[in-house]
């Protein structure tokens, strides 16, 4: 029976694998295929022969689409890195400091990340435009920051506590104060909580569309996922150069998932395995 059992669990495992890969593998076989085979009634599923780089083409040359990776880059960036430092302060004083009420906190926190985003669009755009932010990268940054908080806190926090007090208390002896053992004990040693959080903070703000469609109004600013719904027009949708954008955007990601996969597994399982 263990080897029905294995057998059973491995044919699991393959069709959640191809249940998972299949849409991405499908956007790279139509990135690759021309326009007059997307437009076929029978799918083709490899671009073998004629493949073109023609969609790709038109991505960077045709619908000129690096400007919208800068504009990304530069605020998912800067929003992941002070979303990170804000995180890991709240995290360590709700898993480590003794203040009262910290369940309450951070179940606010968790809350909070519970409301869907088109109920939040109209008080966003009404603050910024108060405060003359709209349509900046600091105000998308802003609002990118109050996304990814949450889920940051709690990755941090159930790491957090899964650290030995005793570290704590040696920083104490040794003179240093709360902030100080944060950064120079803390954190390095909850690293594997750290990564993971950044990473799908990251994530979370690079494939957002909503919210940088409403908040950045003019097309030199505006992030990767709103240049690709530019790209639909009135009365055809380019299906090719759209999967083409798409496996440029996402290749990244994947990366960087891959290089830094034991991490994040380490880091999001470690508050439920060793708490």
């Amino acid at each position: 029976m263990r080897w029905v059992r294995r057998g059973a669990f491995g044919i699991l495992v393959a069709g959640i694998a191809v249940w998972s890969l299949f849409p991405f593998a499908w956007q790279l076989a139509t990135s690759f295929e021309p326009d007059r085979d997307l437009a076929r009634f029978t799918p083709t599923w490899l671009p073998i022969p004629g493949g073109t780089l023609q969609h790709y083409r038109n991505v960077f040359v045709a619908k000129d689409f690096a400007p919208y990776i800068v504009n990304s880059v530069i605020v998912d960036v800067s929003a992941t890195a002070i979303a990170l430092v804000f995180a890991a302060l709240a995290a360590y004083s709700i898993a480590r400091l003794p203040l009262p009420g910290k369940g309450i906190v951070l179940g606010l926190v968790l809350a909070v990340s519970m409301f869907p985003q088109i109920s939040i669009v109209t008080p966003l755009y009404q603050i910024l435009i108060s405060l003359h932010l709209i349509d900046t990268y600091p105000g998308l940054s802003g609002v990118y920051i109050g996304l990814s908080l949450p889920l940051m806190v709690y990755i941090l926090w159930a790491h957090f506590r899964t650290i030995p007090q005793e570290i704590d208390e040696a920083a104490r002896i040794d003179g240093a104060s709360p902030l100080r053992a944060l950064w120079n004990v803390i954190i390095p040693v909850a690293l594997p909580g750290v990564v993971p959080a950044a990473l799908l903070g990251f994530i979370a703000s690079w494939n957002e569309l909503l919210l940088a469609l409403s908040l950045m109004t003019s097309p030199p600013r505006q992030t990767i996922p709103v240049g690709i719904a530019n790209f639909t027009g009135l009365y055809s949708v380019p299906w090719g150069d759209i999967a083409a954008a798409s496996v440029v955007v996402t290749v990244p990601l994947v990366v960087l998932v891959l290089v830094f996969q034991r991490r994040i597994v380490e880091g999001v399982t470690a508050g439920a395995v060793k708490g």
